[in-house]
């Protein structure tokens, strides 16, 4: 009998009944929905972000849209040029010749720390020629989108044969032109007659610093600094983004912010902007990527080569190796360049007390520099 009796469905819970497959395709329409906007916005970043690190292509110096050329120039054999400076006597009476490295943020005409103080008596008495030269993307060089740590070390080997230096010169760099020179020590040390580093940038990432030390120094710089550093080191893909983003502070050097000098390099900023005023705005003509942010990818990322296993290339003393650091250099600290020295007793070390990173603007520095690197102090 109870399977033959009919159950009653009051005419609520029909509609009830009828209602769920209802709400079931609405949420189902609603969750399609929503990934699909998630998907679009996924790739909305993604194409948003690739555009943001992508560097803008460099207006190449003498191009359509680029800055004249008003340097002088010489090709290199894969075509690039490189925009050069003289000063001093005639290259084919010079008695010593000097190609001089030009740091961050600068140019060649940046050889004026040097040339603007030296004795004109100590550059006609003893037959100086300089030349300094507008690295890769800086100012009238051309790019190199190539570049590599040793890659400039060739640079310069070629720049010497075409402007007829000789087998031998001496190089001098400042800054990040200074730790250029390490790869010259290392790449062309049988062209060198003698090199002198004046606060030469050091890599934090070197393998042979003892941790310890790299921490202390990594320490010291600004936060903003320690950033910018790692982002070149970690994530050079990122460098690009990094200093030319809005949301977080960038490297204090790209902002010229005052804090990172010393007590000594302030008092020299009124004559350092006189000269590099003149000059400002050549530097970066070609764009941030291929100056400055190249450098920052280079100069603190992986090297091929630790500079405190380097050898001494004057075995036979017939050349000299001079590292020069101010004991107060907020951009460069002092203890690792003791550490090098202590590695390498082969270069003599000038230690100045209570100089900071710009010292070679000082009086009386630029015949100390060159006095003491030929041996005619």
């Amino acid at each position: 009998m109870a399977a033959g009796t009919t159950r009653k469905i009051s005419a609520a819970s029909a509609r009830a009944h009828t209602r769920k497959p209802k709400q079931k395709a609405s949420s189902a329409g609603f969750s399609g929905a929503f990934k699909k906007i998630l998907l679009v916005s996924f790739i909305g970043f993604l194409a948003w972000a690739y555009q943001a690190t992508r560097p803008p292509p460099p207006k190449k110096c003498g191009s359509p849209d680029g800055p004249p050329i008003t340097a002088s120039r010489i090709q290199l054999n894969d075509g690039r040029h490189l925009a050069y400076k003289e000063y001093g006597v005639p290259k084919d009476k010079a008695k010593y010749k000097i190609i001089f490295v030009h740091g961050f943020d600068n140019c060649r005409l940046s050889v004026s720390a040097i040339t603007s103080y030296i004795s004109p008596d100590l550059v006609e008495s003893q037959g100086i020629y300089i030349v300094s030269f507008d690295r890769p993307g800086y100012a009238e060089s051309d790019p190199n989108p190539k570049q590599t740590v040793r890659s400039t070390a060739f640079d310069i080997e070629e720049l010497a044969d075409k402007l007829g230096l000789g087998s031998k010169f001496y190089i001098v760099g400042f800054s990040m032109g200074g730790q250029l020179v390490w790869t010259c020590l290392k790449y062309i040390p049988h062209r060198l007659a003698g090199a002198a580093l004046l606060a030469p940038v050091i890599n934090y990432w070197w393998p042979g610093f003892p941790s310890n030390l790299s921490k202390e120094a990594y320490d010291q710089q600004l936060p903003q600094d320690r950033w910018a550093l790692h982002v070149s080191h970690h994530m050079p893909w990122l460098t690009h983004w990094w200093n030319t983003q809005k949301l977080f502070p960038r490297l204090s050097l790209v902002d010229h912010n005052p804090a990172v000098f010393s007590h000594q390099d302030r008092e020299l900023m009124p004559r350092i902007q006189s000269m590099v005023g003149e000059y400002q705005a050549q530097i970066r003509q070609q764009g941030d990527f291929v100056s400055l942010h190249r450098d920052l990818m280079i100069g603190f990322g992986t090297w091929e080569f630790d500079p405190t296993d380097l050898e001494n290339p004057f075995l036979e003393s017939e050349g000299s190796v001079h590292l020069w650091q101010g004991d107060e250099d907020k951009l460069v600290p002092v203890k690792p360049q003791r550490y090098i020295v202590q590695k390498l007793p082969w270069i003599q070390y000038h230690e100045l007390p209570g100089a900071g990173h710009m010292f070679p603007y000082a009086d009386g520095m630029a015949d100390s520099i060159i006095k003491t690197l030929l041996g005619a102090a």
